[in-house]
């Protein structure tokens, strides 16, 4: 005996307030006869891209439409609406997908029904509005450190009234069996579908700037799915709050290669002997620019005004063909007597001031260097200079240790000692985003990918 023909419209969508930032997916399984919902799906999935939580959405809504009919297998026909053209032309065939990251994403969507049987199609996010509303409940439970539940949600107020008819016709079949069906299948599904964490955290390397075309890279532009307004008098702080709509200021840091002292972990800062590059560094500073040359999203270049940097910056300006600014702001900090020695060695020498030297980020190395209080306060002038200076643009910053770990500890809101708990290589690069409400993201930290 044949089995009926079953026809519905799911709609997905995915947001990232940060891109990547905090994200969550929504979907609905939607009745083209009466435009009511016969399935909802949402959930937060940490740290991520646009592009990933909107695959992630269109894997729930597939997954919940074939729970709905478990026996229909190729009679069922699903239409997919989303306002994420990247997604809907890439799952239609009309784009390549070239984002390695991406590509397992879109297997696993294409996996769940014959492709036959799946049809895509563009729509304004004026029209997704009931998936939209998903993803941001599911964005606000992961902010309060819950879970989305279906029974809390208010995206049922946009439907049917917000959508356009679908040009699909058919019947629905049964619905409420299929919906606690739907349910049981998308809890199995989300474990699965979740990429890796540190997979996630490499998808963007820069942020998109608003009203580009979407990316594999970086996905819809940044300001796509904003946080809903709080009530008035609640304060606007962290990534719940409503974003800028502007694109950020993007400061990329690159570490200078390697001198001769790098190897050898020396105290090498701006009060000793303002080495150069060894072959070694010479070499990280060309793979580097390379590297960004591939990108090419660099628009301007600043670098300290020690030898290091400035030769570092001068290897990828020559590759990009951009001048280099020189801001003595983004000098190492002065380690005083400690130049050039070891740790070890000034353990020896200087153990009391070294000690102190831990203790407190308000104590200076022997012989009247700088506290790391001193360098956080000239690196923050330095931040809000440039961050001014380059809204909506992205900046390198060829710079130091020192400096880049204040960068990043000041973006993550995070103590002096924090300088003490991260690694730093050789021209490795760091990514912080400062948006115009005072937000930031750190989107890189310590990458060394380009040298391998």
């Amino acid at each position: 005996m044949s089995v009926a023909r079953q026809v519905v419209v799911v709609e997905a969508d995915g947001g990232s307030r940060g891109n990547p930032g905090p994200a969550g997916y929504g979907a609905v399984v939607i009745d083209p006869a009466t435009g009511e919902p016969l399935a909802e799906a949402a959930e937060y999935i940490g740290v991520a891209t646009n592009n990933v939580a909107e695959y992630r959405g269109l894997i729930a809504g597939l997954t919940a439409a074939k729970a709905l009919f478990p026996d229909a297998g190729e009679a069922l026909r699903v239409h997919v609406r989303m306002d994420s053209k990247l997604v809907v032309e890439q799952m239609s065939g009309r784009w390549k997908i070239k984002h390695p990251d991406m590509k397992p994403l879109a297997a696993r969507a294409a996996a769940i029904l014959p492709p036959s049987s799946v049809t895509y199609e563009w729509i304004p996010r004026a029209q997704n509005k009931h998936a939209d509303r998903l993803a941001n409940e599911a964005m606000d439970a992961g902010r309060d450190g819950r879970q989305w539940e279906a029974s809390a949600s208010t995206a049922a107020l946009d439907a049917p009234s917000a959508r356009t008819p679908s040009p699909v016709q058919g019947p629905p079949g049964d619905q409420a069996a299929g919906a606690a069906k739907a349910r049981a299948a998308l809890a199995a599904a989300r474990g699965a579908a979740a990429p890796a964490a540190d997979a996630l955290f490499s998808l963007a390397e820069e942020p998109v700037e608003s009203g580009g075309e979407p990316t594999e890279s970086g996905g819809e532009p940044t300001d796509a799915h904003p946080a809903p307004q709080q009530p008035a008098g609640t304060p606007q702080t962290g990534w719940g709050a409503a974003p800028d709509l502007g694109a950020p200021a993007t400061l990329v840091l690159l570490r200078h290669g390697e001198t001769a002292l790098t190897p050898e972990k020396r105290f090498s800062g701006s009060g000793g002997t303002d080495p150069e590059l060894s072959a070694v560094g010479r070499g990280q500073a060309e793979r580097a620019a390379g590297h960004f040359a591939a990108l090419g999203t660099v628009q301007e270049i600043v670098s300290s005004p020690l030898r290091r940097c400035r030769e570092t910056a001068a290897a990828v300006a020559a590759r990009l063909g951009l001048d280099v600014r020189i801001d003595e702001s983004l000098r190492e900090t002065d380690f005083g007597a400690w130049e050039g020695l070891t740790f070890g060695e000034v353990r020896e020498r200087y153990g009391d001031d070294l000690t102190a030297w831990l203790a407190s980020p308000d104590t200076a190395p022997t012989g009247g260097g700088e506290s790391f209080t001193q360098v956080a306060e000239r690196v923050a002038a330095a931040r809000d200079r440039l961050v001014a200076r380059y809204a909506g643009r992205t900046v390198l910053l060829v710079t130091h240790v020192t400096p880049i770990k204040t960068f990043v500890r000041l973006a993550l809101g995070a103590p002096p000692e924090a300088l003490f708990r991260m690694e730093l290589s050789a021209a490795s690069i760091s990514t912080v985003a400062y948006y115009g409400d005072g937000n930031a993201s750190v989107r890189l930290l310590n990458d060394t990918s380009h040298l391998r």
